[in-house]
């Protein structure tokens, strides 16, 4: 998608502070951090959000959720980490791309929001 900011950080047409990357995800830090380490992790294929997700991207997804521990161990999250996907307008989901946050290095409490 032309106007999409993260396809633009996925195809380097957005200068990121990339964390890990392979042909199927991009990780990189987020502009506005709500932990020490927040980093987003976002499929390389534009899908808009959850409630966008196909048959078809099973494997991409499975993918996406194996290479969160490797990516979050990489980060030093050894004491746990949080990985939350915003789906929506009341979930303030503000970039139309799914992406999974991985917050960490700080106690995080419950219930979020």
């Amino acid at each position: 998608m032309a106007d999409c900011v993260f396809c633009g950080i996925a195809q380097h047409e957005i200068p990121s502070n990339i964390v890990y990357e392979d042909d199927k995800l991009i990780c990189f830090h987020d502009l506005e951090p709500q932990a020490p380490v927040h980093v987003l992790v976002i499929p390389k294929k534009h899908i808009s959000s959850l409630d966008d997700v196909k048959a078809e991207d099973q494997e991409l997804l499975g993918y996406i959720m194996y290479k969160i521990h490797e990516i979050a161990a990489g980060l030093g999250l050894e004491n746990g980490y949080r990985v939350v996907s915003n789906n929506g307008e009341d979930a303030f989901q503000t970039v139309k791309h799914l992406h999974f946050h991985i917050l960490g290095k700080r106690k995080l409490t419950w219930p979020p929001g």
